[in-house]
Formats: structure tokens, C-alpha cells, sequence
């Protein structure tokens, strides 16, 4: 069947997809078609903050990804959740609103990507942002995007911020301000105490554009070309394979994992994995699916002496009646919060120039997120290293779409990995130890006293670390004449080949110090631009 021509054909409606739907369309000239593969984002518990844990596992609206066997976390295979539903997983995570540092985005700017150094982004991250509060000169307050602070003080977060000041960390509290160095509470993607997420920010407001259409359970398995210029997508829907015509271009928003992974479908990669499983090579292009990266976290969980935590609130029928109450009445209360309350980007390295850990800190303590919480008062500090040397790859098993690719992240494959989580490990120690925050400790859960040396810490997180749901990388930006492992150039064309770009997490050259949301918001924003423009061009 044929779904007809139009100008934009989307792939993906997550946090990249639904900001390009609203821009492409706002003119009215130009027609666009959104493919997203999973549901509307109708289940209830994807819209209050706290039902984190009532998507974390399910596949109605999360794709429930696994990886390979890691070889450095002892043969286990790491549990990857990401987004199946409009909204993408700005639907399901963890409502964090950060951008990285300022060095990130000049990094990439000088591996040769013109146009994306921190003078450049931030205009595009106070585009997309509605934050009425801190320094204007940083953020915006027009954007479609919420960014919300917490508004109430919690005693256990106060006592971690201000143990962090014993340890020369200062009270921060504005992570996206002039500097993210600091110890404070996040600021998060939510509205009015109802989640904000890119289908709530952009697509909602718009689906009722003449010149847009919206098909959901529609799952891409392929990119058509005429020559080398792609000019149309397969995807299923209801059983039925359909093609939709694309006249100017082809936007891949399918995240790290699936846009190289249909790439890899229409013959984009490296010939000895397409001729594997018999895919025709449209274009050499050895970088797709390569490059990528993940925060790792290890989460250092302590009992409290104190009931005042999450897990106290859960186990207690009328506090959980009470915390009901709360949200219906007021859209107050730990609902309206999600998980972690308090964050940290802090040096554990020592002569490390800029922050190399962040920390989140939840009032709540459970053996992986979004598991059951345990039975006991505790909380969760959680370390992850901002800048991992770590690199994977993302790879089709077979020539059959709906089969998940292979992804091998290689976690704690250098020793400057080990050695950053090691530290960051201890100086999380460090703070429950502090005359601020050790009233509050009972014991230290995990790793357990009895883990003292660099090998056993490490060990600890081998056995039980995971992601924190950042995979990035895997379509590289780069100047291809002097770096081969380049997919898309500096406006995300793919190279070698017309008409086609991929706008998401996987065009990242190095994954940001911090949750990837928002920096994906800015990059399909900025994207928005390049791609309005060169239309402008052709019609002139």
C-alpha cells in the first residue's frame, strides 16, 4: 500500500521527532508524516511524574532492550528500557532537565562540527525552554519545553547538599546556569505537576494541523533510495507493509539504537555486516551503528535512620493515601517529583579541569530503578562518570526489521572508566560520612561495609551496575575527509547519499556530561533550522 507523498517522512516520534512535526509544519507549506512505532501516549501513568516505575518494564510503551553479555560486568546482559509510545522516552524518563557542560558542545565544535560550540546551542536551548526563573541570559521563557524546579525542600536533600559543601561541592541551584559544578535539586520536564514531554510540548499543540498526519503503531523497516537520494520509508502498520514518499527528505528521530539500525537496512554501513545478512550496499559508510556510549551508574544505597523516606511513604497505607491526596488536590507531593530529588556534579579525579560524576540522589531506595522499593527507610545515591572512553557498537543480528540489533556497549573497557566510578564510589562514602548527612545513615546497604578495596568497589559495580538510559553516538557527526568513522555532517546529512539526515541522541561525537532529554530537544531545534532553510534555498 502507499500512504501518499510528503514533503518531511519522520522516523520516530520521540524527543527529536515531535520538535521537528511542530516545526516543519508551522509554516503551513510544507506536508509532514510522524511514524512512531509504538501507541499513543494515552496510559495514565506516563503523565504523573511518579509512574517512572510503571513504564520502566512495560512493553506497551517501552521497547525493553537488552544487551549483549558485557564482558567487564561479568557476562551480564544490561537491561536497556526506551521509549515505544508518542513522546518517545521524554515519555518514560526520568524528567531531568539538564543540558551537559559548556566543554561538551565546544568539543564537538572543535572535532571539526562548525556551528555547534555552547555560543552556538544556547540560543536554540532558550528557544525550546519555559523556565521563568534564574538568569535570562541562559534560559528562556517562550519555549514549548517546561523546566520546573522543585518546590519544596526535602530534610534528607538538604543534608546531602549540605554535606557536599563540607567537602568544598557549593550549593548550586541551577545546574544550566553559568556553571554546573555544585550540589542542588534538579529542575525537571513537568507542568503544573503533569509530565512535560515532547508530545506534550510540541505535538499536541499541533496535531490538528492540516498539513500534518500522525501514524502511531507504524514501525519503519526501511528506507527506499532512488540512486542515492532516498525517497521514500517502509514501515508497517496493521500488518500491512506501506510506503510513504518523501519529496524533500527523509528525517531518521529513531534514537541511538534504531536509526543505525535502519540505516544498516537500506544498505548504509560497513559491507561486511550488509553482505552478511544479504543487504544490498547502497553506501559504504563504516561509522554507522559505532561510536557508542552510556552512562553507567552505580547505585550506593544507604538505610535510614529516619522515616522520612519514599520508601516509608509506600509501605504505609494511609501515607500512600495521603501522597493521593496531595497530587489530586494540588498536584503536589512526592507524584509530582518522579525519583531523584537531588543532584551532584562534582570532580572525583583528582586534577579532573571540569566535573566528571553526577550523582542523583532519591529519596528512595530498590535494587535497580524502577524495581519495587525495599522494605526499609533508605536512599540512593547513584554515581555515574560524565565522559566515558567506553566505545560499542549497535549492529542488525539479521535482515529481518522487527528483530532487535545487537548493542555492545563494552562498559568499563578502559581504565580511566574504572577508575572514575571507583572514585566516584568513594566519594559518595565520603559524604554520608560528613557531619551533615551522617545523622541520617543507618548503614551503607550496597556496596556493604565489607567492600573496602579498589577491586571489590569495582567488582560491586560490575555485579550490579546499569545504564542510566543515555545511549548515544551510534551515527557520529564529523567531517568525513578527516575522521571515517563520521555518519552525518555538521547540518546531520548523512553522508554519501541525499535527502536523508538523522536527528537524535546518536549524532552526539561524545556523549554530554549529563541526562541527554534536552540536549536531543536543542539538537532537533537547531535541526529544524537547517533543514527550513535548505528548503528556502530550493525554492529560490
Amino acid at each position: 500500500m502507499t500512504a501518499g507523498s510528503f514533503d518531511y517522512v519522520i522516523v520516530g516520534a520521540g524527543s527529536a521527532g515531535c520538535v521537528l512535526a511542530n516545526r516543519l509544519s508551522a509554516s503551513g507549506r510544507h506536508t509532514v508524516l510522524l511514524l512512531e512505532a509504538g501507541p499513543a501516549d494515552s496510559y495514565p501513568w506516563i503523565h504523573i511524574p511518579i509512574g517512572y516505575a510503571k513504564t520502566m518494564f512495560n512493553p506497551r510503551v517501552n521497547w525493553c532492550f537488552n544487551t549483549e553479555p558485557e564482558p567487564e560486568m561479568n557476562g551480564r546482559r544490561i537491561y536497556w528500557p526506551r521509549g515505544k509510545t508518542l513522546g518517545g522516552s521524554s515519555s518514560i524518563n526520568g524528567l531531568i532537565s539538564i543540558r551537559g557542560q559548556r566543554h561538551d558542545y565546544d568539543r564537538w565544535a572543535a572535532a571539526g562540527n562548525a556551528g555547534w560550540s555552547y555560543a552556538d546551542v544556547l540560543p536554540y536551548f532558550r528557544r525550546l525552554e519555559h523556565a521563568p526563573f534564574g538568569d535570562p541570559a541562559f534560559h528562556g521563557v517562550n519555549g514549548p519545553l517546561w523546566c520546573s524546579p522543585i518546590p519544596h525542600k526535602h530534610e534528607l536533600i538538604e543534608a546531602v547538599i549540605a554535606g557536599a559543601g563540607e567537602l568544598g561541592i557549593a550549593r548550586n541551584d541551577d545546574f544550566n546556569g553559568a556553571e554546573q559544578e555544585g550540589a542542588g535539586y534538579y529542575h525537571l520536564s513537568t507542568r503544573s505537576g503533569w509530565r512535560c514531554s515532547t508530545a506534550v510540548a510540541y505535538l499536541k499543540p499541533v496535531r490538528n494541523r492540516a498539513n500534518l498526519r500522525v501514524e502511531t503503531r507504524a514501525q519503519a523497516t526501511r528506507v527506499l533510495f532512488d540512486g542515492k537520494r532516498a525517497d521514500a520509508v517502509v514501515y508497517r502498520h496493521r500488518g500491512e507493509e506501506i510506503t510513504a514518499r518523501a519529496r524533500r527528505e527523509v528525517l531518521l528521530c529513531a534514537g541511538s539504537l534504531q536509526s543505525p539500525q535502519l540505516l544498516q537496512l537500506s544498505g548504509i554501513g560497513a559491507p561486511s555486516l550488509l553482505q552478511q545478512f544479504g543487504i544490498p550496499v547502497l553506501h559504504e559508510l563504516g561509522g554507522v551503528g559505532e561510536n557508542l556510549q552510556d552512562h553507567l551508574q552505580a547505585r550506593v544505597i544507604f538505610e535510614a535512620t529516619r522515616p522520612i523516606t519514599t520508601n516509608d511513604d509506600l509501605k504505609s497505607w494511609w501515607r500512600v493515601m495521603k501522597m493521593g491526596l496531595e497530587y489530586a488536590l494540588t498536584r503536589g507531593g512526592p507524584m509530582a517529583i518522579g525519583i531523584n530529588q537531588g543532584g551532584i556534579f562534582a570532580r572525583a579525579l583528582a586534577g579532573a579541569a571540569t566535573p566528571d560524576v553526577q550523582f542523583h540522589v532519591a529519596t528512595l531506595s530498590s535494587d535497580m530503578a524502577g524495581s519495587p522499593t525495599h522494605t526499609f527507610s533508605g536512599f540512593t545515591m547513584s554515581v555515574c562518570q560524565l565522559r566515558p572512553e567506553s566505545r560499542g557498537h549497535v549492529r542488525i543480528r539479521s535482515s529481518d526489521p522487527l528483530e532487535p540489533p545487537a548493542m555492545q556497549p563494552n562498559y568499563l573497557s578502559t581504565e580511566n572508566d574504572r577508575s572514575t566510578l571507583v572514585a566516584g564510589i568513594r566519594l559518595a562514602r565520603k559524604l554520608a560520612a560528613t557531619r551533615a548527612l551522617a545523622p541520617y545513615v543507618k548503614g551503607e546497604y550496597r556496596p556493604g561495609p565489607a567492600a573496602q578495596s579498589d577491586d571489590e568497589l569495582l567488582e560491586f559495580a560490575k555485579n550490579t551496575g546499569g545504564t542510566i538510559f543515555h545511549p548515544s553516538g551510534t551515527c557520529k557527526m564529523g567531517d568525513i575527509g578527516s575522521d571515517s568513522t563520521a555518519v552525518v555532517d555538521s547540518e546531520l546529512r548523512v553522508h554519501g547519499v541525499s535527502a536523508l539526515r538523522v536527528v537524535d541522541c546518536s549524532v552526539m561525537p561524545t556523549l554530554v556530561s549529563g541526562n541527554t532529554n534536552v540536549p536531543v530537544v536543542m539538537i532537533a531545534e537547531k535541526a529544524a533550522d537547517h533543514i527550513l532553510a535548505a528548503a528556502a534555498t530550493e525554492r529560490h
